[in-house]
Order: structure tokens, then sequence, then C-alpha cells
């Protein structure tokens, strides 16, 4: 839309907006994070009050970006220069970058009379990212001119950019720049790997503008260096309906596009393959990702090679261009590179909840999935489910905050598979050559008596310890064990009720290592069982099996959480820092454990696991086969 087109609208909008502010106060207040120790975090964008925007258009103001045209060489990212004049500049000017280019009332959902009883605001929905106009030139607020930079990805719209003074509690709309978009703005994007429910598996979800009565999705894939065959992918996507509350359902909800998954299956293992997005339109045409991708088939089960996994949790998206003002996931950047540049030194990833934390901010989960996909892309990228991707009241989680910004779940259950019976119920399990995974939902029931409580039994049980001597559980809580400060608060240093059944399951079937996410900081636990060390050794651990290492690893780059100033006397490492776990299992009995910062690669806690399959079968506490004295 031109300037003169926003004008237009300038005799329509000048409505006070009394009934929205229940909307307001919701936004400001509802965006409590984790239920316990970060209730002053607000997300980025809900400090904006975009809802009480004024037109108060300057003809002697301007907002001008270029270049009109990206993406040209089939990028899916592209730095743009936003150039502002304004004749009557404050300190608190700020430039909003808006998709679709798009945002006055127009674009506004049907009135609801629990939100609009007034009629509807100018503005309903929030930018996807913004800058105060003194970001580049401290002395904007005497010379009214600044030159800022904004990097964009493709994300299926145009762009424009805005103009606001009275800051962002009182925005007024001074001027609009002219759109922006990119060359095929409908392009199939990035790819996320994932296991296959059998072992010879892999599937491929990716990000597109096409539905399914516009274009066929396939990917193209085979051995490297020999032919390709196509393989169909389904297509899944949601509405404004299906979010539970705001801001996902207001000034949060952005159009999500199409979400595409192909199943590559009869893989040989070990084997590079390679494989490009497709999708062949009904005019015959095709239309391609802008590159050919790469992986390697999983090793078979019980196979004997060398395998590297990746664990980590709470990471987050931060802005490359600075954007935002501030980051509340200031690792999150560090841990995405480092983790790329070792790309060819590990095997598969586990991001145990708390992906993107958009919070209900729709637009931020294509700016996850673009940070990741160099990646998500090569590797299998295996999620589980936290308190930012689902926690809602009334929604059926376990927990009923605000945390999920009203997303209750649907938006990470239709952007990424996984090899679940029910993606709303976010259990799985995954085998990977000598490892046996047990992912855990604990944003539903896990206590005994539950479904999940018999599915993670059943999971457990299902390891054949001579071929996969790698027992691992995780989920995003601490079911375990963790002297973070506002578990030490609760007196249980763990999630309430976390581990009061499920240890019992960790025993008896020897689980090696517990992790978990959502307290943001490293800490390492002894092999410990009624919370009582088992073993006194700190570094290396062999013979018989008799307790399970629980491991913190809620550092991948949200703010950091503090420790208790207690330190009980089962936490053998703590690390205030930005971090994430790779375990190498080198054969059938020898693993080693590494805790790495995000911010240099190194290593700072380590440990090997030395065992023969006699070991896990050995009688300990509460872990014996029953015997007999029958000959």
């Amino acid at each position: 839309m031109e300037k003169s087109t926003s004008l237009e609208f300038v005799g329509k909008i000048r409505h006070v907006l009394r009934a929205y502010s229940v909307l307001y106060f919701v936004l400001f207040l509802g965006m409590s994070v984790c239920g316990y120790g970060d209730d002053d975090y607000k997300h980025p964008l809900s400090i904006i009050a975009i809802h009480k925007t004024q037109l108060a258009l300057h003809i002697s103001a301007s907002v001008e970006a270029s270049p009109n045209l990206l993406g040209l060489k089939g990028e899916d990212t592209q730095w743009v220069t936003v150039t502002v004049e304004h004749p009557e500049p404050s300190s608190g000017d700020w430039i909003g970058v808006f998709s679709p280019a798009n945002f006055n009332s127009s674009t506004c959902p049907p009135i609801d009379p629990d939100n609009w009883k007034i009629g509807k605001p100018y503005m309903c929905t929030a930018p996807i990212k913004f800058k105060y106009a003194n970001n580049s030139n401290p002395n904007y607020a005497n010379t009214g001119k600044s030159s800022l930079k904004f990097r964009l990805i493709n994300q299926r719209a145009d762009f424009s950019f805005a103009l606001f003074s009275g800051g962002v509690s009182n925005p007024k709309l001074v001027a609009i720049s002219n759109h922006i978009a990119f060359s095929n703005p409908k392009a199939p994007l990035y790819p996320r790997l994932a296991l296959g429910k059998a072992w010879d598996e892999m599937t491929v979800t990716w990000t597109s503008g096409y539905n399914i009565d516009e274009a066929v999705p396939f990917v193209e894939w085979g051995l490297k260096g020999e032919s390709k065959v196509r393989s169909p992918a389904g297509t899944l996507t949601y509405d404004r309906s299906s979010m539970c509350g705001e801001p996902a359902r207001t000034v949060g909800w952005r159009d999500p596009g199409f979400t595409h998954t192909s199943f590559l299956k009869d893989l040989w293992p070990n084997s590079q393959y390679t494989y490009r997005l497709g999708h062949r339109l009904f005019n015959g045409t095709y239309i391609w990702s802008k590159k050919n991708f790469s992986f390697r088939g999983s090793p078979y089960p019980g196979q004997d090679s060398l395998q590297r996994v990746i664990i980590f949790g709470d990471m987050g998206k931060a802005e490359r261009d600075g954007s935002n003002e501030y980051s509340v996931e200031p690792g999150s950047l560090n841990t995405t590179d480092q983790l790329v540049k070792d790309l060819k030194n590990y095997d598969i990833v586990f991001h145990i909840g708390d992906m993107a934390y958009a919070d209900g901010y729709l637009a931020e989960w294509d700016q996850f999935t673009e940070q990741v996909e160099p990646i998500a892309s090569a590797v299998p990228y295996m999620v589980a489910s936290g308190n930012h991707e689902r926690d809602w009241p009334n929604s059926g989680s376990f927990f009923t905050p605000l945390d999920s910004g009203g997303e209750c779940g649907v938006v990470a259950e239709t952007m990424y598979y996984v090899p679940a019976e029910n993606r709303a119920k976010f259990w799985y399990s995954a085998d990977y050559g000598m490892f046996k995974f047990c992912i855990a939902d604990t944003e539903h029931d896990w206590k005994k008596g539950s479904e999940q409580y018999k599915w993670i039994e059943k999971c457990l049980a299902s390891a054949d310890r001579r071929k996969q001597p790698w027992l691992i559980f995780a989920a995003h809580r601490v079911l375990g064990y963790s002297s973070n400060s506002w578990y030490g608060r609760e007196g249980s240093f763990s999630e309430p009720e976390g581990k009061d059944d499920l240890q019992k399951l960790w025993q008896k079937y020897r689980v090696d290592i517990a992790f978990f996410g959502h307290v943001h900081n490293y800490e390492r636990i002894c092999p410990i069982y009624q919370s009582q060390c088992v073993n006194t050794e700190r570094s290396q651990y062999s013979g018989v099996q008799n307790g399970t290492i629980h491991v913190v690893v809620g550092g991948g780059g949200r703010s950091l959480s503090d420790y208790s100033s207690l330190i009980p006397v089962w936490s053998l490492y703590r690390d205030h820092d930005f971090g994430f776990v790779k375990l190498t299992a080198f054969n059938h009995s020898s693993l080693l454990f590494e805790y790495k910062k995000s911010r240099d690669g190194e290593v700072y806690d380590s440990f090997t696991i030395y065992r023969e399959y006699k070991d896990v079968l050995a009688c300990v506490h509460d872990s014996c086969e029953p015997t007999t004295m029958a000959n």
C-alpha cells in the first residue's frame, strides 16, 4: 500500500479504543514465562501497544526502503536499507517492519465483541521486528535523519516499514515506506530433517506458500552421485481459529503458509544422500529449492560405529541485525553458529523444548527455522515440547500458565515432525545405532497411572541393552534434580512431583543419563537414586550401573537462570553460561560425555562411561530380575 492509499484511512480511524484495553492488559501481563523465576519477562514485541496506534501522518516525513525486489539470485535472506527523515524527531521514534505490507484496519479479523466493542483499531497486527530510529544515528533526535539496516528473510509476503513517534506505549503512525518483496515469496524453504518411525527412514519437512490446489509438493532424492527418485509430501497448515488465545489469535497472528513433510524410506545405513525440495505447478512447471542438501542415513540399531549426539534446550532465536533492541535469547546465535561450525563432527541433534520462544508472535517461527536451517537440513533435528510451545489454560496442558502465547502446541506440532503416535502428545522413542532415546512430554501428565507413564515404561523396557547399551531419557522440565534458585525456594530441587514416580523407572531400567532443559544453565548431577549419590566417582564411571546421571542442559540461548546459594551434595558441576552437551559412543562399552560452551566450543566438563553388558544385568537396589531357588 503506497502513502496515498494509507491517507484514505485517516478520516475513518479516530476512535478511542477503550474496550481494547482488555487485550492490552492480557498482552502485557499474560506473558509470564515458566511459572517460576522469569516473572518480569515480556516478549520484545509485547511491549508495543500496537492496537493503540493513532494516525499522525506527516507530509514532510518519509521512509524509503531499498532494494525493492529481493532474492534475485535465489537468496532467502537479504539486507535492506531503510532511510528515515522526520522534521519533528524524538528519542522515542521507532521503525516497525510489517509483513504483509498492508497493515491497516482492512486486514483486521471480524469484530469480536470481547475485543472490539467500539469498532476496529487502525492496526491489529504487531510488527515482525523493530528498531529505534536512533539505533544507527545517536544524533537522530537533533537531525531527524537516520539510515538503518534490516535483515529480512523470505516469509511468503511483502514488507513495509513504518515510522512511529510516541514510543512503544502510545505509538503514532508518522510515515509508511514503499513495499518490497522477494522475487518468489512462495518458494520452498527451511528444510528440517527428523528420524522417521523406522530406523531406515528420514523425514524432510519444509515451508512454502503453495497449497495443494496450486502445486504438488515432493522431494527429489537419492544416494550421492546416483540416480534420483521423487517422494510425495503431505501438506498441513492451521488458521487463526486453531489458536487458543492472544497474542497468537490477535496481534501476533500471521499466516503460516503450508508445511510439507515427505518420508524417505529404505535408506542404507551411514550412506550419504542428496535431496532438493520441489513443487510441480499444475501448468507443468517446477519450483525448486535454492540448492541441493545432503544427509547421512542412520546407523542400524546396535551397529558398532562412531555415533555423536548433540543435546540442549531453551535456545530461541535472535536477530542478526540487532532489531527488537534487546534480546531475551542472548546466547541463541552463539549456540547456533557454534553448531554450524562443528557440523561435520556430530550426527543428530535433540532440542528438548522451548524452541523459538515465539510466544504467540507467529512470524518468529519462520525466523527460527531459518536460523537453524544449516543444522536441521543436514542432520536430524529432533525436538521436544516445552512450556513455550504448549502451555495455555483450558487447552489440555498439564500446566496452565500463558507461556505459549495462545499457540497451545498447534504451531510446533505442525511445523516439526516427530515419530510420535499422536503429535498432540509429544512423546516418542528414537533408535539411533547404539542409542535408545525416550523423549517425554512434560506438558502432559507423567505421573504413575497416566497414559504417558505407561508409555515411558514401555519405551525404557523396549531397549535391548546388548544391542543398544546407551539408554537416554530426555524431557523439557526438570523431572530429576536441579539446584536452580526457584526450585530451591520450592524446597524440592526439581519440578514438584517430578521424580517421585519416574525415578523408580529410571532405576529399574538402568537409564544411563537423564537430560532436562527449562532451567537456563548447566548442571551435572552424580549417579543418583532417591536423592542419594550411588557412586563417588566424578569423571570416569565403570562397572555395575547402579544409578542414573542427571544433567540440566537448558543453556541453549535464553537468558540465564540463577542457582540456589545452597549447593547440594549431589551437584558435581554448575556453569552459569550458554552451552550444549555432546555424547560420543565409540562402541558398545565406551561413551564420552562433553559439555561445551557456545562462545568458544571448548569442553568445560566431561566424563566417560566404560561398561560391559554384564554390568547392566547385575542386580542393584530396586533393579533386580526375579530369581528362583528351584534346580
